[in-house]
């Protein structure tokens, strides 16, 4: 009898997970702590009674947790929910929450929060941890990472929170949001609680450009002799179509500098490569379209006279603190929104030019020729050498690929040697260069399309930032096989990169061996994955590279099970 009255008993936990599901999340990828007993519960009961919830995902580290839920989002567009553990929890997500704020990816990162009451109160504190992980604001952590944040305090507002959470985390400039979660109200009831408002809280529209703008704007690129657009963009697919229609119709060359998501196809003819340094220098009209840092200046020259056109949700990118790149216009838009009204501004211009795009054309068709057949040339050069070469890594990936398959970056992995012809294909969401988000991502983007061949490459240094034994861990408890390949080069090579560029003739560029930049010891990456019943192997021969290739793409979808490839090489993080 009494556990039929429990059944029936709503409390806040069981209406916040009912709420997610309602509201289309799929998962919850969590690191559980004592706070959540009020969640554990409700799962239980969801499932004794039939009642819907996410999918409750065990991940033991919350680095990969948060990377996970970036990366179903990047695959599906659909924003998922990490739960942690109080402050320590919150505390491990700040990596992860950085990377997804400057990634403009949407979550919602919860956490409980240590009980209020010290007694007398379903869910009060009731073990010594309670009073020690307590802080005087523990949202302190992440609020400049995120978005929002908020402490849910009586659980008759539950609702409107869960939907303010997911509408603000969706609303452009995407991100995430952080919400606290005490113990006590998560145990407390809600008698009756049905939902109310489904349908009816939705995210605000995404911003659309200004047809004065869009107009200005228009009249520069049609006039301009060598015009260049910067592309950012790419996370949402309709922009991919939209900037190609944009780039094809008007001969607009696109380079895709830093990009974290292709943003064109990469056999596009308007695909001038991924370095802006030579059209930038010849541009007259720079296009920068949804880029936090289009280009380096102290690497790459923007003539002072080439107007520069700044389009972006938030064309200033004012969560960044000083940021000096020249705007003439800066227009307020969605990548799709504002590459659609310039392709249909520029339509009747473009036709009274058509002989200047016709030249244009052709020097750009030389343009693309020269560097693909450097790319190529590249890839011979590399065939051969020892330690194995990145482009030869790159060239080999892209013959077992697929064009299907979701290669997830994380490494010195040269995106010009690989094919991307659908969006969403290429994911390196690590804005903030927080390492660690490789392998969560790429389990993530597995989770989501469970059917699709996912690729995570990582350097040596990343793979160990990335808690590989966790993300193992996930990969085999949750049936989501993937391919690892860890760019193993015994070294931090950006930060040697870094000291060099700083201090070209140096000390420590004359020792050749930079201290703080070397990983020394020999570390057999191969073996971490056998620990969760994976495939390891490692490459030191670069003709042998392409066999152990297809060996591991076997193991991950012929005997569903993930594999790992350790290659000793020149390149990598």
């Amino acid at each position: 009898m009494q556990q039929e009255v429990l059944s029936n008993t709503m409390t806040v936990a069981d209406a916040y997970l009912s709420l997610l599901s309602d509201r289309g999340v799929d998962c919850i990828f969590a690191n559980a702590g004592t706070d959540f007993a009020p969640i554990i519960e409700a799962f239980a009961k969801a499932q004794a009674t039939g009642g819907k919830t996410p999918r409750a995902v065990t991940v033991p580290h919350e680095n990969v947790a948060v990377a996970m839920a970036q990366g179903y989002y990047c695959v599906t567009g659909r924003p998922q929910v990490v739960m942690v553990h109080v402050s320590v929890g919150t505390a491990n997500t700040i990596c992860g929450a950085l990377n997804a704020h400057r990634a403009g990816i949407p979550l919602i990162l919860s956490a409980g929060r240590s009980p209020i009451t010290e007694e007398g109160v379903k869910g009060t504190r009731d073990t010594h941890i309670h009073w020690p992980q307590e802080m005087f604001d523990q949202a302190g952590m992440v609020r400049e990472a995120t978005k929002w944040d908020y402490e849910l305090r009586m659980g008759e507002t539950i609702e409107t929170v869960v939907d303010r959470a997911l509408n603000i985390a969706m609303s452009a400039p995407r991100g995430p949001v952080y919400l606290t979660l005490p113990r006590e109200v998560l145990a407390s009831t809600l008698p009756g609680f049905k939902p109310q408002y489904s349908g009816r809280r939705v995210a605000a529209t995404d911003p659309s450009p200004d047809p004065a703008a869009i107009d200005e704007a228009a009249d520069l690129i049609a006039k301009a002799e060598n015009p260049v657009i910067i592309s950012g963009a790419g996370q949402d697919p309709a922009s991919w179509h939209a900037l190609t229609a944009l780039a094809e119709n008007h001969v607009l060359p696109v380079v895709q500098f830093l990009t974290r998501f292709q943003s064109l196809s990469s056999d596009h003819p308007m695909n001038l490569g991924y370095n802006p340094k030579a059209l930038l220098e010849a541009a007259d009209v720079v296009v920068v379209l949804d880029s936090m840092v289009p280009w380096l200046p102290t690497y790459h020259r923007c003539p002072p006279n080439a107007k520069v056109i700044q389009i972006a949700p938030d064309p200033n990118f004012t969560f960044i603190p000083i940021r000096g790149f020249p705007a003439n216009i800066a227009i307020t838009s969605s990548a799709t929104a504002a590459c659609r009204a310039l392709d249909a501004a520029l339509a009747e211009r473009s036709a009274k030019s058509k002989t200047k795009l016709d030249a244009r054309r052709k020097k750009l068709a030389d343009q693309r020729a020269k560097l693909v057949e450097g790319w190529n040339a590249e890839i011979q050069r590399g065939k051969k050498e020892t330690p194995v070469h990145p482009a030869w890594i790159g060239h080999c990936i892209n013959q077992v690929k697929g064009e299907d398959a979701i290669v997830v970056k994380e490494a010195g992995l040269p995106q010009q040697f690989l094919q991307f012809t659908k969006p969403r294909t290429f994911l390196a969401p690590g804005a903030a260069g927080g390492l660690g988000y490789g392998m969560g991502t790429a389990l993530g983007a597995k989770m989501a399309a469970p059917d699709k061949l996912v690729i995570a490459c990582e350097g040596d240094g990343s793979y160990m930032f990335c808690c590989p034994i966790a993300a193992h861990f996930v990969s085999a408890q949750e049936k989501a096989p993937v391919l690892w390949i860890v760019f193993n080069n015994g070294r931090w090579n950006a930060v040697q990169t870094a000291t060099r560029q700083v201090n070209p003739t140096g000390y420590a560029a004359k020792s050749n061996r930079e201290v703080l930049t070397y990983l020394s010891t020999e570390m057999n990456y191969e073996k971490a994955v056998e620990v969760a019943g994976g495939y390891g192997e490692k490459v030191t021969d670069p003709a042998e590279f392409p066999k152990a290739l297809d060996r591991a793409v076997k193991e991950v979808q012929v005997n569903k099970r993930q594999a790992l490839l350790n290659v000793v090489c020149s390149g990598g993080l």
